[in-house]
């Protein structure tokens, strides 16, 4: 469908000449906040704009959708009164852990837990062996139940997955989302872990992070869009809410240390 901008939002005098006249073709909206982000196509180039109460504050173009599409969500969450960004979460954290990561606290309450789990996951399952082998059922539904990372109700949905016929796939197409085969890895979880309702972010990227928390992090959508709002990786993010993605997760990978705690927050 066709429009013109003009025809639909209020501008007041931010880019009138840009915009007002241009028929454009909308191909995406959605809320950021306060704010409502549309992406348009003029002839070979995308154009995206941030709408606040019927003004457009801001405006971005690019030759690949994505990309505007990202930006554009970046702008609308600076444009948020409630954005603290980096240095924000920054502050944040350490009010909580005033040592950083050599808090005695931070310790005790995020990271010794998770060693211990990553410790007995690479010696009953270690990833190259996962890659391959079968059997392990039992043992990675321990390693689920070691951490207070997952919901009780989606312990016992994995639990159904790792008793079952399709443990072994579910722990090889694991194995191989840790070691950089994210597509073929995520697609095949999801397949297994569908039929059960529990193809969610937190049972796809669990093993991953404990396999490799130097290159995957464990993903709770609604934490990582708080923790996150107003980041860079905030537009990433914003598809997080229905099933899983392997170019969401791509996204992410790519912001993933540009975070509070830097990659270190993750391990």
């Amino acid at each position: 469908m066709s429009m013109k901008l003009a025809d639909h939002t209020s501008f007041g005098n931010l880019e009138r000449d840009i915009w007002e006249d241009t028929t454009m073709q909308t191909i995406r909206e959605a809320t950021a906040g306060i704010a409502t982000v549309r992406l348009l196509k003029d002839k070979d180039v995308f154009k995206g704009i941030v709408i606040i109460k019927g003004q457009v504050e801001a405006h971005e173009e690019g030759e690949h959708a994505d990309d505007v599409w990202r930006r554009l969500h970046d702008r609308a969450a600076r444009l948020n009164p409630s954005f603290f960004g980096f240095d924000g979460a920054r502050a944040r954290f350490l009010r909580f852990f005033p040592e950083g990561f050599q808090s005695s606290d931070y310790f005790k309450e995020e990271r010794g837990y998770k060693l211990t789990a990553k410790e007995r996951l690479d010696k009953t399952v270690p990833i190259d062996k996962a890659l391959n082998g079968s059997g392990y059922g039992e043992a990675v539904l321990s390693i689920f139940r070691e951490t207070n990372l997952l919901f009780p109700v989606e312990k016992t949905r994995l639990q159904d997955v790792l008793r079952g016929p399709t443990a072994d796939q579910f722990i090889r197409a694991a194995a191989k989302f840790a070691m950089g085969e994210i597509k073929a890895g995520i697609a095949e979880m999801e397949r297994v872990l569908k039929p059960h309702v529990i193809a969610k972010w937190t049972a796809v990227t669990y093993l991953p992070f404990l396999w490799r928390p130097d290159a995957h992090m464990f993903l709770k959508p609604t934490v990582t869009k708080v923790w996150y709002k107003g980041a860079d990786a905030h537009a990433a993010l914003s598809g997080l809410r229905a099933g899983t993605g392997w170019t969401v997760t791509s996204r992410i990978a790519d912001h993933k240390g540009n975070g509070p705690g830097g990659k270190h927050c993750t391990q």
